[in-house]
């Protein structure tokens, strides 16, 4: 069975102009370690694709148990500029949330 991110975590988002700032918080240290194995900035890139360009920039906050995600180039920009439905981009934590997380398993 695939884990996803919202298996480890909790995440929060919010809009910087055309980028998008999300933040990944782990439950416990054990799953810290394994989000910061798999959770690349290639694969956030990867999983927002059809809403961002990037690049994704990660930042690590190892005493809170939590990642720092910069996404660039917001497709349809910011909120002055959007006609998203949801032009604060806090929906997009739920996509984050989404992301599988393999392990061991091979990637498909």
């Amino acid at each position: 069975m695939t884990m996803t991110v919202r298996d480890l975590a909790h995440s929060r988002a919010g809009d910087k102009g055309h980028n998008i700032n999300i933040s990944v918080i782990a439950y416990d240290s054990v799953g810290y370690e394994r989000l910061l194995r798999e959770l690349s900035e290639a694969r956030v890139l990867a999983a927002f694709a059809p809403v961002a360009h990037g690049p994704v920039r990660r930042y690590t906050l190892p005493n809170l148990l939590a990642m720092n995600f910069v996404i660039e180039n917001v497709r349809g920009g910011s909120v002055t500029a959007t006609t998203a439905l949801d032009i604060h981009g806090k929906s997009l934590s739920a996509l984050m949330l989404a992301i599988p997380l393999y392990g061991n398993e091979p990637e498909v």
